[in-house]
């Protein structure tokens, strides 16, 4: 901004120099009252109803109330106002310890069963239940 001023070169030709857009350069922020409208709001909203989180108030300014903010400019002003949900963490299954496998006490009485594919000549794959019998060696 100081070299068009100070130098009384182009905008364009001092863009280029920078490295920066043009409409960069341009860039007016919005309006404070307008943020302090959303913080209103959002404070309003998350006082109310608790367990909404941002998704639920962007959703209900946006289509109950029909405003017409950008859903980023709300989420920013959001978390700056640090209201942020804390994520509960997921619960964790208790897990018994598995029963140790049993030891069969006279040979064959244990089954296997496992799944075997194969594919015949024409590209056709099928799939079929095997078992077997596990026969333990007598001592």
């Amino acid at each position: 901004m100081q070299a068009t001023q100070n130098h009384t070169i182009s905008v364009a030709l001092a863009c280029r120099t920078f490295s920066i857009s043009e409409t960069c350069y341009r860039y007016g922020r919005k309006l404070d009252s307008e943020n302090e409208e959303i913080v209103d709001w959002l404070l309003r909203l998350t006082e109310a109803r608790k367990t909404w989180g941002f998704g639920l108030c962007f959703l209900y300014l946006r289509n109950i109330k029909g405003f017409g903010w950008n859903h980023k400019r709300v989420y920013r002003i959001y978390r700056e106002l640090e209201l942020n949900l804390r994520i509960k963490p997921r619960k964790r299954l208790v897990r018994e310890r598995p029963e140790p496998l049993a030891v069969p006490e006279q040979p064959n009485r244990t089954w296997s069963m496992d799944f075997m594919a194969d594919q015949l000549a024409d590209d056709r794959s099928f799939r079929t239940l095997r078992d077997k019998r596990i026969a333990f060696a007598q001592t």
